[in-house]
């Protein structure tokens, strides 16, 4: 694992490692098969390619879709790193010429689609070479229980029949416990470590709204993003065209994109906006597989996902880059029933009905979430099997209070109960809502409806407030809908007791669109950047995409432009200690960032290498108190060793030293010299006070790159710990 850190500096410029990679890796390391599922932006391809360049040989990665392939070989090869892709569109000569270089082993990843994998001539072809490896990325593909089955994937299972001696890694962002079983067995995956990370994403705030005035709602959620980039879903390719047509009139830049349209627009539409000459696209589910442009700002679905893991995933595009970003979707109930009309009617003789149940179900879970007021992150964690413990997330309209509550709920329900009564259950939501806002319709007076004591019982509320506030006590189980495709409304059985004033019933206000920006989230990411500076890097990065014709992002994140302008280096020595920026992209672009940095503050009269320091009142958030983490702790306390941790917790060597920083810096033992031998210690305290505590690398280079990262870690973590100590006292 110290190799692997050393590598991921040099190549990605990336100084620690995120949640459960390090057990990633090492599953790779040690050619044990896998099932890796970690929601997106938590760095899944990192956790193949890294180990890939530890080994000799070739690690086939098994991808979907070409223009995904594409970007991570150009992202690969501009961090100087050997990756090519055999797809349909490579002339004979370019394939020749790239089997002969497989053939001499000089590839460390080859990219396939899962179609090829499976040839005939490519099974004969990876017999012939060094076979390190096989990755499958999407691999919820591969289950009929998944939220985006393909076929193609199903028979990737063949491949641990031919290649029974060689590892096989599966990645995704999103799986059930069901889905990942039917993976680990569809794959025939031999005792494989499965990983789950965490799936909240901190860094985005999630909104749900109604849909009242569908393209004003847009445009202000755009103005509030203006400069910035992302992505407006739509359910029907109708609707991406004329909402494109729409924005465009309105002097608004923005491109399609969906199935209806031919290949070649697709391909274009997509590059243009991942080369950042567009900032806004307007799709169908169509888009997304494989879109990694890292600075996505925002996300609006224009009606309602058919599944909680489409929602994860598409919303999972916004804030890659571990960013702010903002996720709005503007929801009806009539989204349901749209939803179940483009899946079709169960047929017997076509065998859709397994099918259909299963689709049928996920989008009754994701109307569930729309409708409910409760923690858009805690339902979301819970809903893929993971405890929520925050009570307040900060980052979703519910826990921002922007759905406020009805004064008097409980008679506001009992009108609207009633209301389905004296209508004989026999209506739906539309329907219901008429009468009860006593409208004057045709159909209304045709059934005597008119007459009704709950006619125009509500006719002091909008049509829109009225809905929601159905669907509310829908999600509250204090009605129920039956029947497709047009659902009726029926009493539950908690109905009566709420008509009897027995039950508490709580419903919200319709909320305003929030025409700010978006809260904050924990991150404060803004904070202390200089923004002049930020867009003058940002310039300079989409003229250096321009040319090599890459996209920007490939070439620098907007993390790392943030932390340029942040700390502003003064030499390429300081510029390698910014996150993003490895040998190579230092090598390249090193001394052009500088001269941009130094001019820019000469200009300005701002100083360079600017100290970050921690906030002197921020408290350190404790990391969840796990079994393995508990029984690491008692085994410190016995002074066991790091290895003899690792075989009592079953963990990684990088998950066990975490343990142990944790541990120093919590516990503070008086001695730790069975970890550390005491001149190590001191030479690494004395780099330490001259360098500062809050970054390991200028350590590092400090002692001349002689002492490894693992003791400077332990020497920082228990002076931390001290110091600590030192100021409560």
């Amino acid at each position: 694992m110290e190799k692997i850190l050393e590598l991921i500096k040099k190549y990605w410029g990336y100084h620690s490692l995120r949640p459960l990679q390090a057990e990633a890796m090492q599953a790779v390391i040690d050619k044990k098969d896998s099932l890796v599922v970690l929601p997106t932006g938590a760095g899944k391809s990192l956790c193949y390619q890294a180990p890939a360049l530890l080994q000799s040989g070739t690690t086939v990665v098994i991808s979907p879709l070409i223009a995904l392939m594409k970007d991570q070989v150009d992202s690969l090869r501009q961090n100087g790193i050997s990756a090519a892709q055999l797809d349909s569109t490579m002339n004979p000569e370019d394939k020749s010429e790239l089997q002969f270089k497989l053939l001499d082993g000089g590839i460390s990843l080859l990219f396939v689609s899962p179609e090829r994998a499976l040839m005939p001539e490519f099974i004969s072809l990876l017999k012939q070479i060094h076979l390190n490896s096989i990755v499958i990325d999407e691999a919820h593909c591969v289950s009929q229980w998944g939220h985006d089955f393909r076929p193609e994937y199903r028979l990737l299972g063949k491949l641990k029949t031919l290649f029974p001696s060689v590892a096989i890694h599966a990645y995704t962002a999103t799986a059930s416990e069901r889905v990942r079983e039917d993976i680990v067995e569809r794959l025939t995956l031999k005792d494989p470590q499965v990983l789950v990370g965490d799936f909240d994403r901190k860094n985005l705030t999630y909104r749900i709204l109604p849909r009242t005035n569908l393209t004003n709602q847009i445009i202000e959620t755009i103005e509030k993003h203006k400069n910035e980039a992302g992505i407006i879903y739509c359910i029907r390719r109708k609707d991406v065209d004329d909402l494109t047509t729409l924005l465009t009139k309105r002097g608004i830049s923005c491109l399609a994109y969906h199935a209806g349209m031919s290949n070649e627009e697709r391909k274009l539409n997509q590059e243009v906006f991942m080369s950042e000459k567009v900032d806004i696209i307007v799709a169908t589910v169509a888009f997304g597989m494989g879109i990694d442009r890292s600075n996505i700002r925002y996300v609006i679905h224009t009606g309602m996902p058919k599944s909680i893991e489409h929602y994860q995933q598409e919303t999972g595009r916004a804030g890659r880059d571990g960013l702010e970003a903002e996720c709005v979707l503007f929801y009806s109930g009539s989204d349901a029933v749209v939803w179940k009309k483009l899946l079709g009617e169960p047929d017997e003789t076509s065998g859709n009905i397994d099918f259909l149940a299963n689709s049928y179900s996920h989008i009754e879970e994701m109307e569930k979430y729309c409708r409910m007021s409760v923690c858009r992150h805690k339902f979301l964690k819970n809903y893929f099997g993971q405890i929520y413990e925050k009570t307040n997330c900060g980052a979703c309209d519910v826990c921002l209070n922007e759905k406020p509550i009805v004064e008097d709920s409980v008679t506001l329900a009992r009108k609207i109960i009633s209301g389905v009564v004296r209508v004989n259950e026999r209506f739906g939501v539309s329907h219901v809502t008429s009468v009860l806002r006593g409208e004057n319709l045709a159909k209304i007076r045709e059934l005597g409806h008119n007459t009704l004591s709950t006619y125009g019982l509500l006719k002091e509320h909008s049509k829109e407030e009225i809905q929601d506030w159905i669907y509310q006590l829908i999600s509250q189980n204090l009605l129920i809908q039956e029947g497709s495709p047009y659902p009726i409304l029926k009493l539950s059985a908690n109905s009566r007791a709420v008509l009897r004033g027995e039950m508490p019933v709580s419903l919200t206000k319709l909320p305003e669109q929030i025409k700010a920006k978006p809260e904050k989230t924990n991150l404060d990411t803004w904070e202390g950047v200089d923004q002049n500076l930020f867009e003058l890097l940002r310039s300079y990065r989409k003229n250096v995409a321009v040319a090599k014709s890459v996209p920007p992002f490939q070439i620098f994140s907007d993390v790392t432009l943030r932390e340029l302008s942040r700390v502003r280096p003064s030499s390429l020595e300081k510029l390698n200690l910014i996150y993003g920026i490895g040998e190579q992209k230092l090598k390249e672009f090193g001394n052009d960032i500088l001269t941009i940095i130094r001019k820019y503050c000469e200009e300005n009269q701002v100083s360079l290498d600017v100290v970050i320091s921690q906030k002197p009142n921020s408290e350190k958030k404790l990391p969840a108190v796990t079994e393995a983490r508990a029984l690491a702790f008692e085994l410190f306390k016995e002074n066991k060793s790091i290895e003899e941790v690792m075989e009592k917790t079953g963990r990684a060597k990088m998950t066990v030293m975490e343990y142990f920083s944790h541990f120093l810096e919590q516990e503070k033992p008086e001695d730790i010299s069975s970890y550390i031998s005491k001149d190590n210690y001191n030479t690494i305290q004395k780099a330490a006070e001259k360098v500062g505590l809050e970054r390991l690398k200028p350590i590092y280079l400090t002692l001349e790159e002689k002492y490894s990262y693992e003791d400077i870690r332990i020497v920082v973590s228990y002076l931390k710990g001290k110091n600590s100590a030192v100021s409560k006292d």
